[in-house]
């Protein structure tokens, strides 16, 4: 039961936003700006964003040697230049808008680890670094001379470094959204169940967290920033979920004899150091239909994965103890780019975003507001 204050004051909004990730606040931000007197609010139906937003590794990164090598086999030259690109410049965005500091980023630089059966990336280095020149007019890849000092096991055959990459603490850089948003007097209410979405009038059907109580809100425009989750209101989106597993170990016992953002196997595992500890994630691809879901509970067989690489790869002959351990749902597709898109009269979506919120949340939440203004 609503007083009348309430029902007067709280449920009806120019734009509702559901999802309160990098690419939801985003979206109510710049929408904010631009049109100073509306009402905005975002929904979200946990405590914190119920994605990948506060859950992700904290890669400012936009594409490892591999992972654009495999990219150009599934798209043209272009589209794969439009993806860096997109992803790149989405970075420097956020780092323009919010500083380094306050990101708790570092450009400590990005690398790849190469086994034998991928030596054969090498040879085309040169040609991807000729490819990236349009966008960032000198080389981005270069082989590391003496990877020894890493201390990574022999299977390792050769370090590819990236001198445009780096890290961010995806807490503070939600930290700052928060604050921008309520600067802007964007409204956010959390532990708010979405149940229905009519995108041709507005009207959302929400329950509480407990669901012992529902309720409608109307919205002029709604947009959906739900990723994986999209599905659940609109499920002829084509996009799948997936899941992705992080593990933090027990503060290290031994100097960690690097710094930098890692991957290996085409992008799919990942991992750098935080505060003393190893930070090591992802391996979906050692169980794609397995990681094709929206339940956050840990796969045992990628988690076993990890661990072997910790202890025989990362750190040769050192026992690893985990103390953190967590999953993010993320969004895939055919295609690596986002789907922004109207859906009915008054409704918008911004989904699919590939693992990559970090880099594009930004940009992506201010096309859909523009899509949404123009509509």
């Amino acid at each position: 039961m609503f007083s009348y204050w309430e029902q007067k004051n709280f449920l009806k909004y120019d734009l509702i936003v559901i999802g309160s990730g990098f690419v939801g606040l985003s979206t109510a931000i710049h929408f904010a700006k631009k049109h100073p007197k509306a009402s905005v609010a975002v929904l979200e139906r946990g405590i914190f964003p119920s994605g990948a937003s506060s859950k992700n590794a904290g890669f400012a990164c936009f594409g490892s040697l591999t992972e654009i090598l495999d990219d150009l086999w599934h798209m043209n030259q272009e589209e794969v230049l439009s993806l860096v690109k997109k992803r790149h410049q989405g970075l420097q965005q956020i780092r323009k808008k919010f500083g380094d500091k306050a990101l708790g980023y570092q450009a400590s630089k990005g690398y790849e680890l190469l086994s034998d059966d991928q030596l054969g990336a090498l040879d085309q280095l040169e040609g991807i670094n000729k490819m990236l020149k349009k966008l960032f007019k000198e080389d981005v890849f270069s082989e590391v001379k003496n990877k020894e000092k890493f201390g990574f096991a022999g299977s390792v055959k050769s370090v590819i470094q990236n001198k445009f990459e780096g890290e961010l603490d995806p807490g503070k850089y939600l930290s700052c959204l928060w604050k921008l948003a309520g600067e802007l007097g964007v409204r956010l209410f959390t532990g708010v169940n979405v149940e229905e979405v009519d995108v041709e009038t507005g009207v959302l059907k929400l329950s509480d967290q407990r669901k012992q109580q529902t309720f409608e809100l109307t919205g002029s425009q709604v947009a959906i920033c739900t990723n994986a989750f999209t599905k659940q209101l609109l499920p002829e989106t084509p996009l799948e979920p997936g899941r992705g597993l992080v593990l933090v170990s027990k503060k290290l016992d031994f100097e960690i004899p690097w710094k930098g953002s890692f991957h290996m196997d085409k992008g799919y595992v990942y991992f750098r150091k935080i505060d003393g500890r190893l930070l090591l994630g992802g391996a979906r691809n050692i169980d794609f239909e397995g990681e094709n879901s929206i339940d956050f509970s840990v796969n045992p067989k990628i988690k076993s994965h990890l661990s072997d690489l910790a202890q025989k790869v990362i750190f040769p002959a050192k026992e690893i103890q985990w103390e953190y351990e967590w999953t993010g749902i993320m969004a895939f597709g055919d295609k690596k780019l986002p789907i922004i898109q109207s859906v009915g009269k008054k409704g918008a979506i911004a989904v699919r975003l590939g693992g990559m919120g970090v880099a594009i949340g930004w940009q992506v939440g201010k096309e859909i507001s523009k899509l949404i203004s123009e509509k």
